[in-house]
């Protein structure tokens, strides 16, 4: 685990470019995508640079269920905001928020996933460990599901809706056994709320009470944090 500190998130973005510009320029294909405000810096940079992903296939981690992509708060509508505007990719898989069969989706997805291994896959970290919707006691053998929100993530998600009432209890993610089948993991992570994840993701026993911890057992992964982020840790990176 190749971990960079830096010092605030606007750094980081920086850094997270420099990881997407390397795998792009060593042949990378295929790259898994996250949303949330961890990697909008990251977005940012490569927006305003002369990358070129349209020989490139994205594949994201998630999507709410229940929400239409032109909602504003869909997952598709982040990524046609602040990437694919500006930066298309030759094709774009998200889950179907709306799908009427859940089953059904989940299986489509992990052919897409199976179909396209990922070569570069970039990640939040939640204040609980988890890694896209992967919440604390999440099998590891999972793949593509659904997922039930917790209370804390309802609760972190809530300052991008009118209410928390808004926010919808449940999403499609890829599982922790898809994540792990990505070529290189980067993680980012940002702020004094997420130290004690960080901790436990680097230095912390392998548990599933800490999703991210699962990391801890992949090849190659890339950790992005800031100077608040890595406050807690015992050693200095």
């Amino acid at each position: 685990m190749k971990v960079i500190v830096v010092k605030d998130q606007a750094a980081g973005g920086k850094e997270g470019y420099k990881v997407f510009k390397d795998a792009l320029d060593n042949g990378a294909k295929v790259f898994g995508l996250a949303t949330g405000s961890t990697p909008v810096t990251t977005y940012k940079e490569i927006v305003n640079s002369d990358l070129d992903f349209s020989n490139c296939t994205s594949i994201n981690l998630d999507e709410y269920v229940g929400i239409k992509p032109s909602n504003e708060q869909s997952y598709k509508y982040f990524m046609q905001s602040n990437l694919f505007d500006k930066k298309p990719f030759k094709e774009s898989f998200l889950p179907n928020g709306l799908a009427a069969d859940p089953e059904a989706e989940v299986k489509r997805y992990d052919k897409i996933i199976d179909e396209h291994p990922i070569d570069l896959q970039i990640l939040g970290l939640g204040r609980n460990g988890h890694i896209g919707f992967n919440e604390p006691g999440t099998s590891r053998d999972v793949t593509t599901h659904v997922v039930n929100l917790t209370e804390s993530t309802i609760e972190a998600n809530s300052r991008f809706f009118a209410s928390e009432n808004d926010v919808p209890k449940q999403a499609f993610s890829m599982g922790l056994a898809s994540i792990m089948k990505s070529k290189h993991l980067l993680l980012e992570a940002f702020g004094e709320n997420k130290a004690d994840a960080v901790k436990g993701m680097i230095e912390g026993p392998d548990t599933v009470d800490l999703p991210a911890s699962i990391l801890q057992n992949h090849p190659d992964v890339t950790v992005i944090i800031d100077e608040a982020a890595a406050s807690k840790l015992s050693k200095k990176y």
